[in-house]
């Protein structure tokens, strides 16, 4: 089954820019309702089941291309997630700065930090701190690639 617009069960409210190629998934929640917020999802990004993306009063959210959402994750702004990274299931981030290629594994928790591009955050951390952020480590070849199929399968889901 193709899917050219969000999914009927999706509720997209606000200043919400979503670019070309984007596959919104069942239950998925993206708001920028509060005053002077706002959220930019840009190409070839997929935002899977129950999804949350909020931006609070005065902040913004960016999700830079080619980046995954994962089920089930809550990005809350302000927030900025850079091109080609992974948010695991479950996984919450909140006031941060993400990277390019940074690989955020499931159920973890990033809050309040700047992480570097290409770094992991393994499964079940909290990285609240620049000391958490100083011991992550480069994703290795698998896990790149790993990262590269789940944006080309859920891309496939898209009407071209």
């Amino acid at each position: 089954m193709f899917r050219k617009n969000p999914d009927p069960s999706a509720i997209i409210i606000g200043n919400v820019s979503i670019g070309q190629n984007v596959f919104i998934g069942p239950g998925v929640v993206i708001r920028a309702d509060e005053p002077g917020s706002s959220i930019i999802i840009e190409d070839n990004c997929n935002v899977q089941d129950r999804v949350i993306v909020h931006a609070l009063r005065n902040s913004y959210v960016l999700i830079e291309s080619n980046t995954s959402l994962a089920h089930g994750c809550i990005i809350h702004g302000p927030c900025k997630i850079g091109r080609n990274c992974f948010i695991g299931f479950g996984s919450v981030v909140f006031q941060a700065k993400i990277g390019e290629g940074t690989i955020i594994k499931h159920l973890s928790c990033v809050e309040g930090v700047n992480i570097p591009k290409k770094k992991v955050v393994e499964s079940g951390n909290t990285i609240s701190n620049k000391s958490h952020v100083q011991k992550l480590k480069c994703p290795d070849k698998d896990l790149k690639e790993f990262i590269k199929k789940v944006v080309k399968a859920n891309l496939a889901l898209i009407e071209k």
